[in-house]
């Protein structure tokens, strides 16, 4: 029995010191793996298609806000359609009535900035409105996400209403979604008054929508669609749509639709925008094709809306055209193709790469490096346009590392990453210039939902460094954002200085971290033999077993105290209360970098 004592004794001190010799420089946050692999709601298997549509893979989690104008305040809505799965539709990989698909959209629409989602609905007691359903729930959970119902003219051909009329069909319809939907905290309201679209019910049947708003308890705001919408029978504002017929990518649509909802300020303007249009694939399709020009298209749209509004001129709301219609080639679930490879080498201690493709559809560059080459961990993040990285700005200690570099697409555009290359630093000093590049205070502690700064300061120690200087944060973990201003220097033959303003999140049940704060080693081994003396008061046969129990918990516990984030893993690994962030500056001929240390209580 004794001997057992001892075995478990010997686990027991030698958990500490495993855990310990695994600090090292790369603390990893991600993996090469996740980096590549499927990060959207699109199907796993999902291969690409004919029509554009691109196969299930990792594409950017970039805020969509981001494709905007400074200062927009415009809410941006995903167009949902809730059919997949039913054998009349194509067969996409999942089904819209399953309630784990539908949580993996409303997660992956809130990874990319989405506030809400408009959902293409064919009226009651079917299986989209079952799916339908199912999103108002998964909504109630992500407070400010919201939901909204776009009527189809679908819902009026197809309902079950016997006998009735088409006007009839939507005040009964519309009556259910009084009942049934209005009433949940997750539905899109302005001003307090819940939001209804339209799709080409005006093209199809004659309908007096002031009657139909009087057999209503809850008089809604309606939405009609095109530039004839803003002045339309009780509208409260129009939406845009894909123009797949028009030969300029839907530009001159957009325009004069915008020029149009300008005129009329007290209703809502909804723009679009979207990828393309190819509905070669669809059943119903009439060879209608516009294309994505590998992104462009895409950026296209957002940038006819940036040559119109400005932060004094918003535009109020935007619909992306679509989120999942795989059948006329709308859908972004999947990400947007962007035609770019990415090659990268490293020469001495330069990290360099380049770019086949439009770089305008990259965001940034992200440098890994590892240890084992597949445990990443950021080192810095590069605008679009630089294409090299001096690796002596960076404390790396000797040894054998693997470098990757990754394009970071704009919003839902595709991510690419290259392959592993191989690192051994011959730094002869801390950078390759003369500059003196530090931060002050060197540590700060600050609360969940409060933020600390730091005086980030460049210097030459002689002559000048007339080239600007990007700053940047690496390092940083997701609970956590960091801002610089002014966001460059110049340090000239005088000193030049930047305010870096870290944040953390605030904890609640939506962003609670993935963290456990870190106690001493001591404090782990005397905490759980507290409760020692209870093992013992059972009868002397028992405690043998128990005191045995009590060391694996033990080390068990010491295990998860001591281990906690200094492990190669994941984001889902837990966390410590307390980050290194490099600060990093990049010029046109050096690079330079400092640590700080914040602590999160």
């Amino acid at each position: 029995m004794r001997r057992k004592y001892f075995s478990a004794l010997a686990i027991l001190i030698a958990v500490p010191s495993v855990c310990l010799a695994g600090n090292s420089y790369v603390k990893p946050i991600t993996t090469l793996a996740a980096q590549m692999s499927n990060n959207a709601s699109a199907a796993k298997g999902f291969t690409s298609q004919s029509d554009g549509n691109r196969g299930a893979g990792n594409i950017s989690k970039v805020d969509v806000h981001t494709l905007l104008y400074p200062g927009a305040t415009t809410k941006v809505y995903a167009h949902l359609l809730v059919w997949f799965g039913q054998s009349n539709h194509m067969n996409v990989g999942y089904s819209s009535t399953d309630s784990n698909q539908i949580k993996n959209q409303i997660n992956d629409m809130v990874s990319r900035g989405i506030d809400g989602v408009v959902i293409d609905w064919y009226g009651p007691n079917n299986s989209m409105d079952q799916a339908t359903q199912l999103v108002m729930a998964e909504a109630e959970n992500h407070p400010g996400f919201t939901f909204a119902l776009m009527i189809d003219q679908g819902a009026i051909k197809w309902d079950s209403c016997s006998g009735c009329s088409p006007q009839q069909a939507l005040i009964s319809q519309l009556q259910y979604i009084e009942s049934t939907y209005f009433s949940s905290p997750a539905y899109m309201t302005r001003q307090g008054q819940p939001v209804v679209t339209n799709f080409n019910i005006d093209l199809s049947y004659s309908i007096d929508w002031n009657a139909v708003n009087a057999a209503l308890s809850t008089h809604p705001l309606f939405l009609f669609q095109d530039n004839n919408g803003f002045s339309h029978a009780l509208s409260d504002g129009s939406y845009s749509w894909v123009m797949p017929t028009t030969t300029d990518y839907g530009m001159s649509y957009l325009s004069g639709f915008y020029d149009t909802g300008m005129s009329f300020p007290t209703r809502l303007t909804v723009g679009a925008a979207y990828k393309g249009f190819n509905d070669s694939l669809a059943a119903w399709g009439s060879g209608r094709v516009m294309g994505q020009q590998c992104g462009q298209t895409w950026l296209q749209t957002f940038s006819e809306i940036n040559g119109l509004y400005n932060s004094g001129k918003q535009l109020s709301d935007l619909q992306l055209v679509t989120w999942n219609d795989y059948e006329e080639g709308t859908e972004i679930e999947s990400g947007i193709d962007n035609c770019l490879t990415l090659s990268s080498s490293v020469a001495g201690n330069s990290l360099q790469w380049a770019i086949q493709g439009n770089e305008k559809t990259v965001d940034h560059y992200t440098a890994y490096i590892s240890s084992d080459g597949q445990n990443l961990m950021p080192l810095t993040e590069m605008t679009a346009g630089i294409h090299s990285l001096n690796l002596c700005g960076f404390p790396i200690p000797s040894g054998s590392y693997k470098l990757f570099v990754q394009a970071v697409g704009k919003p839902s555009l595709a991510n690419q990453i290259t392959g592993a290359m191989s690192y051994s630093p011959a730094c002869s000093g801390k950078g390759s210039s003369n500059v003196a590049f530090s931060a002050s205070p060197s540590s700060v502690t600050i609360s969940a939902g409060q933020s600390g700064s730091f005086t980030v300061t460049a210097k030459p120690q002689s002559g000048s460094f007339n080239s600007a200087i990007t700053l940047s944060c690496s390092g940083i973990p997701s609970s956590m954002s960091c801002s610089f201003s002014p966001a460059a220097i110049t340090p000239g033959s005088g000193t030049a200085n930047s305010t870096l303003t870290i944040s953390a999140a605030s904890v609640t049940g939506m962003n609670l971290p993935q963290r456990r704060k870190a106690i001493p080693i001591y404090a782990g081994l005397l905490l759980p033999f507290g409760v020692v003396g209870f093992a013992f008061a059972g009868t002397a046969r028992r405690r043998g077993v128990q005191f045995l129990a009590l060391l694996t918990l033990v080390s068990i516990g010491i295990g998860s105290v001591s281990c906690g984030g200094n492990s190669a893993g994941t984001q889902t690994l837990a966390q410590p209360s307390s980050y290194s962030v490099n600060i990093v500056g990049n010029s046109t001929s050096s690079q330079f970098s400092t640590a700080v240390s914040v602590i999160v209580q």
